[in-house]
């Protein structure tokens, strides 16, 4: 975990993700970078054709006096941040920052989606989940602490999952946490107690993975079932793999992993298949 990413539009969400970052950063020694991506208003875009240069220095100028008051928050007191400023879309943003930085990690707040505005627009954080081919770890409140003891780690528990497997055990390790693998039983996917037992055991089976956990758990849907396991064990932090479906695929079929991190109130990391 040598370079995080923090992606800013300077909102307390973003603040909240920052700090988190900050932890992670003192812990392992890791550099930091901060995005905020300007997102320029169309008639700007083209200011050397439109005659418009003025104001779209305003933009960063003002990004800049942002930028400016966050250096001197209290909670960055003797920490230095790598600042860097987009001019496309934030998830195009981020994966050009992640290839130009060699990130190793995207921590980002959100305040998730719902209804309507999910559905048909999505959360930025949403398409940075499906985009990115870095593990992004989604910060959705203010943590005085980050201190994870029990990270559940949701699965299919399929042969192409193997690789998140093994991205999620690292990571566990790396924050000194649990990892409980999760197998969410539904009535559309039943599969006996032992089946799912053999299932799990085959999947971990020849990986080299210490203090672990092999859990069932029986529920109406796999987002519940993952919600509400976490619940019961008091877990702090939840783990899934993302598909990086695009489109009408998408939009039709949804990801677990990105309406979880919608609508979980609490850290997720997603890492990509």
């Amino acid at each position: 975990m040598k370079r995080i990413l923090v992606p800013t539009d300077f909102s307390e969400q973003a603040e909240n993700a920052l700090k988190v970052a900050i932890k992670l950063a003192k812990k392992h020694n890791s550099e930091v970078y901060v995005l905020h991506s300007l997102e320029i208003p169309m008639q700007y875009a083209t200011a050397k054709d439109s005659g418009s240069l003025p104001e779209s220095l305003y933009f960063i100028k003002l990004t800049e006096k942002r930028f400016n008051d966050l250096r001197n928050s209290d909670f960055l007191e003797g920490i230095t941040i790598n600042e860097t400023i987009g001019h496309n879309e934030i998830f195009e943003d981020i994966n050009e920052a992640c290839k130009n930085y060699d990130i190793d990690l995207i921590v980002m707040g959100s305040n998730g989606a719902s209804g309507f505005k999910e559905m048909f627009v999505g959360s930025n954080t949403e398409k940075v989940v499906r985009t990115s081919e870095v593990p992004v770890l989604v910060i959705k409140n203010n943590h005085s602490e980050f201190n994870v003891e029990d990270f559940v780690f949701a699965t299919d528990f399929s042969e192409n999952s193997r690789g998140t497997l093994i991205q999620a055990y690292d990571f566990a390790k790396k924050i000194d946490a649990k990892l409980h693998l999760l197998y969410v039983n539904t009535p559309a996917g039943f599969k006996t107690s032992g089946q799912a037992q053999k299932l799990m055991e085959d999947f971990v089976d020849g990986i080299a993975i210490e203090n672990y956990s092999l859990n069932i758990y029986n529920d109406t849907s796999v987002e519940k079932g993952i919600l509400n396991f976490t619940k019961f064990i008091n877990g702090e932090l939840i783990g899934m793999a993302t598909h990086g479906r695009k489109g009408i695929s998408h939009f039709f079929n949804g990801s677990i992993s990105e309406d979880m991190v919608n609508h979980a109130n609490m850290p997720v990391i997603t890492f990509k298949k």
